[in-house]
């Protein structure tokens, strides 16, 4: 029930996997309100301290999620999917690991180019390893920000493709991923 089989996920990856995927959107959407905060606004810096945490607690979700993948058996693929759906499938995933990898690596590179880490929800603090190259805060944040509009775009494809098994296939590929009995 917890750990994965061969024929399905177990609740730790489903946790791991909805958790992930409502924390990227709400950052998405965090981020994309705060740019366009004025120094008068009181979110102007609660926005970016509550980004920044969430960011490295997002990481940190992601390295035990990677972690947990490489220890468990995947679930096989159905039967029904045809190469040409696995292939593309495994492509969208390593590139939505990649991206999400690239952003909080991005966003951490913004954040610590002054010399200063990051305080988690005054818990612990990440270090910095200050400014590693020119004008790292900028250009860490461009790269964020396309980034981020990246994975977003490739998180729309990643729901299209879920849609697509459950309305159009009729196969379990989305129920495998919000149930924890086992499919046949």
């Amino acid at each position: 029930m917890f750990k994965n089989t061969e024929t399905h996920f177990g609740l730790m990856s489903i946790l791991l996997h909805w958790v992930s995927a409502v924390v990227v959107v709400g950052l998405f959407a965090l981020g994309y309100w705060m740019v366009d905060l004025t120094y008068y606004s009181s979110w102007y810096k609660t926005a970016p301290e509550l980004h920044k945490s969430v960011g490295v607690l997002l990481l940190l979700a992601t390295l035990a999620r990677l972690l947990w993948r490489w220890s468990n058996p995947k679930p096989r693929g159905l039967a029904g999917h045809q190469a040409w759906e696995k292939t593309f499938g495994a492509v969208v995933h390593a590139l939505l690991y990649l991206l999400l990898i690239a952003i909080l690596c991005s966003g951490y590179l913004i954040s610590t180019a002054d010399g200063r880490g990051i305080m988690v929800f005054g818990l612990f603090e990440l270090p910095s390893l200050g400014s590693l190259f020119n004008d790292q805060a900028d250009l860490a944040g461009v790269t964020h920000q396309y980034l981020a509009y990246s994975l977003i775009a490739l998180v729309g494809i990643h729901v299209l493709g879920a849609i697509k098994h459950h309305v159009i296939d009729k196969d379990s590929t989305l129920v495998r991923m919000v149930t924890i009995k086992e499919i046949k």
